[in-house]
């Protein structure tokens, strides 16, 4: 683990209107890097807040805070790690076939640089697999990039099964991954959030 988790006190919570400048700083650095490692999963620069403003108001964007930074009432930096999980399976990818409605798909997920390798990515999918069986689904899925075999590889060896890759010529991601869900422990941060089932 890495020793930021160990001196930075970490909490879960979800996003609220005000966090939309810190969360569009997250998800453009992290596409930014994206881009620097070749990969075009993203938008270059990340995304617009018409794409990130429905996910707060739905209440289905989270968080992960460094606690240290609230010490500093002139802090303002971005979120340690963000991530979306909702019942929204992507009607491009996910068909009849799969029964959309027995999955929670994750969106989102990225941890800012200074915390990579920090094993956050592990902890947030672990957190998203057992609210999904808090909400007696027995999924938790995602797409990727379809180009990008080390995050198809990073997934697999985090318990995903590859379903299938969906080639779209508009599309960036369409490689689709599914873990089935667990009452899995976190204890890699604070869990804020209230225990519910997530809706549309």
């Amino acid at each position: 683990m890495h020793t930021n988790t160990l001196l930075h006190p970490l909490s879960l919570r979800r996003a609220e209107p005000a966090d939309l400048p810190g969360v569009l700083t997250l998800l453009s650095d992290t596409a930014e890097w994206l881009y620097a490692q070749g990969v075009r999963q993203w938008p270059r620069g990340g995304f617009g807040p018409e794409r990130i403003e429905p996910l707060i108001e739905e209440r289905v964007l989270f968080l992960l805070d460094d606690e240290l930074r609230y010490l500093d009432p002139d802090e303002s930096a971005p979120p340690v790690a963000t991530i979306a999980l909702d019942d929204h399976a992507d009607p491009e990818f996910w068909t009849s076939a799969d029964d959309p409605g027995s999955a929670l798909y994750i969106h989102k997920l990225a941890v800012a640089r200074p915390w990579s390798g920090s094993g956050l990515g592990d902890a947030l999918l672990d957190w998203a697999r057992a609210a999904a069986f808090s909400a007696g689904l027995p999924w938790l899925r995602l797409d990727c990039a379809k180009a990008n075999p080390r995050l198809q590889g990073y997934y697999r060896d985090r318990g995903f099964r590859h379903v299938r890759t969906v080639d779209l010529p508009h599309r960036s991601s369409g490689a689709l991954f599914q873990r089935s869900s667990e009452d899995v422990p976190t204890t890699v941060f604070r869990d804020l959030t209230v225990a519910e089932l997530i809706s549309a």
